[in-house]
């Protein structure tokens, strides 16, 4: 007999011992009762009694649909997560509804170790293998084995496929906030832009000079955070640092037609707080936690004390930041980066990143800022005319260097891949040399190639995705949490029409050349996601400049704006 097996019949003989010792105790109490009622007492109580059965029908009925309803179903508990997971006809794969608070991923379910849910009819291991053979609602494979998340979080299998099913079912709440309007209707939802203590931010900028060891940053700052202007790619093209979009998107803001003056005509909160730039200037130094976390701890208790924070606890407070979620989101026993997003604080705001974490609601993925940042319409029309037509000599290329020190790193495979194609086929910028350190170089590359190369580095996502869209040239992802996972307000569902997933377990394990796979794509396919691209993803992908006029196009800045604005709508 198997251990679930004898603990099955230690709780059965249980419950029987139970069932019988209640029923005897309940005899004796009738009868001693019985005794000291008259006829009519008697009466009266056995027609209470009878009362009572009728009302229970209808619980009885709904007792046996619920067994029916349970009998289809398979419950998965994991961390603090109940998952209710039953087989659906119309999407043909495994849906499941969780309830609870945010998974315990540090922890892992030791018990499962033969990598599937313990089940004594085996329907949830099915289920489970079904589902690991196909794929995930949005179709994106799940790799069995496969940690996908950041320091070993996610340990087993199960873990595994309860986070992606929690991911995309976050993604889903995220898309139900997009706005239908193209421009922006204010109709009373005002915005109010906080005027920080200079420390927060201003003080912040300041320090550009010596903020990373090895650059200057001032230069990347200048003209609204956009930096030097690029003539070489033409009017719009600018230096723009990655870590630049908490001064870009200030700058846009106190520009936008809903902004409001007075806070009592406010609905929607933008704190000005560069956390990302704090976090930056510390990651090199020697320096303590506490000094690390001390800024985020003052704005917290400088929002406290603003009546305004108290409104919807927060709730209607907007932080962007320029960093990846988990800078702000510090482990134990860690010196990297500060504990600003595990503050309780942080809890119910929202916070827009250029990288999510995957199992926060209020976390949102917006775009990397590139390098173009359009002032009218017809810079964008201009510069799609340019791509369009760009003559792509090459099919596949990759900008970046090789990670030698991280072996899950699948670059050097991807090098090797690339360089081997002796009829020139594929094209490596080799970027631990410093050749992408000019936009032009990077944005001449990929508009001359036909498809970019877009493996995961330090963290899943990569701002080369952005540049490689923008160009016109096809991202290949490797790793769903690149895009897929990230922006649902600025990326559609459907990643097939946009992008070619290949899975990096299957490059891991020499299962596929991606050169090879992606000579064989017709030439008419790739020219449709192309179109796609330019026309319909290209000016939703971009920052206009904080001047801009934009009319018949929307860029990532408004795109964001209005979502938030209908996400208010919603939660009222």
């Amino acid at each position: 007999m198997s251990s679930l097996e004898e603990i099955k019949s230690i709780l059965e003989e249980k419950g029987s011992r139970k069932s019988l010792l209640v029923t005897k105790k309940m005899t004796s109490s009738l009868s001693k009762k019985r005794a000291r009622l008259s006829k009519k007492e008697l009466g009266t109580f056995f027609y209470s009694i009878l009362a009572k059965l009728l009302c229970l029908i209808p619980i009885a009925i709904l007792f046996f649909l619920l067994i029916f309803f349970w009998s289809s179903s398979t419950t998965i508990i994991s961390g603090k997560i109940i998952h209710l997971c039953f087989q659906s006809r119309k999407l043909n794969d495994l849906y499941c509804i969780s309830a609870g608070t945010q998974p315990n991923l540090e922890t892992p379910i030791s018990s499962f170790s033969n990598g599937s849910f313990p089940s004594v009819n085996g329907t949830a291991t099915k289920l489970v293998n079904d589902l690991q053979q196909k794929s995930t609602r949005l179709g994106i494979p799940i790799p069995p084995g496969y940690h996908a998340f950041r320091n070993g979080m996610v340990k087993s299998d199960e873990e595994l496929l309860v986070a992606y099913n929690d991911v995309e079912d976050q993604l889903m709440v995220h898309r139900s906030w997009t706005s239908s309007q193209n421009n922006a209707k204010c109709d009373g939802r005002g915005i109010y832009v906080y005027e920080l203590p200079t420390k927060f931010n201003k003080d912040l900028v300041s320090q550009c000079a010596d903020m990373v060891p090895w650059v200057d940053l001032c230069s990347f700052f200048s003209n609204d955070a956009m930096g030097e202007p690029v003539e070489k790619l033409g009017k719009g093209w600018y230096q723009t640092h990655q870590y630049s979009l908490e001064l870009i998107f200030h700058s846009r803001i106190l520009n936008h037609p809903c902004r409001v003056m007075n806070r009592s005509e406010a609905e929607l909160f933008y704190v000005p707080f560069y956390a990302g730039l704090d976090v930056l200037r510390w990651h090199f130094k020697n320096v303590s936690n506490d000094v690390k976390d001390s800024l985020g701890l003052d704005l917290a208790k400088w929002l406290e004390s603003q009546p305004t924070w108290f409104k919807r606890s927060g709730k209607d407070h907007v932080f962007v930041l320029g960093k990846i979620s988990w800078d702000f989101r510090r482990y134990n026993n860690s010196d990297w980066g500060s504990r600003f997003l595990e503050l309780d604080e942080m809890q119910n705001p929202v916070k827009l990143l250029i990288e999510r974490q995957p199992w926060h609601l209020n976390d949102i993925g917006i775009p990397h800022p590139t390098y173009f940042h359009p002032q009218s319409d017809d810079d964008i029309i201009t510069w799609q005319l340019k791509i369009i037509k760009a003559n792509r000599k090459s099919l596949v290329s990759f900008a970046g260097a090789p990670r030698p020190d991280a072996p899950e790193s699948i670059r050097s495979i991807l090098i090797n891949q690339c360089i081997s194609i002796e009829t020139g086929e594929c094209r490596f910028l080799n970027c631990s040399s410093g050749a992408c350190d000019q936009p032009e170089s990077i944005i001449e590359l990929f508009m001359e190639s036909e498809f970019c190369l877009q493996p995961p580095g330090d963290s899943p996502t990569r701002k080369s995705v952005f540049d490689s869209l923008i160009s016109g040239c096809i991202p290949v992802i490797f790793d769903p949490f690149t895009a897929y996972y990230q922006y649902p307000w600025h990326l559609p569902e459907d990643y097939k029409k946009y992008s070619i997933f290949i899975d990096q377990e299957d490059v891991r394990n020499m299962k596929v050349n991606v050169v090879e796979t992606l000579m064989k794509i017709p030439a008419g396919e790739r020219e449709k996601m192309r179109r796609y691209i330019i026309y319909e993803l290209l000016p939703g992908l971009v920052y206009g400049d904080p001047k801009s006029k934009l009319e018949k196009f929307q860029d990532a800045f408004s795109i964001t704006m209005n979502n938030l604005l209908e996400r208010l709508t919603r939660l009222e």
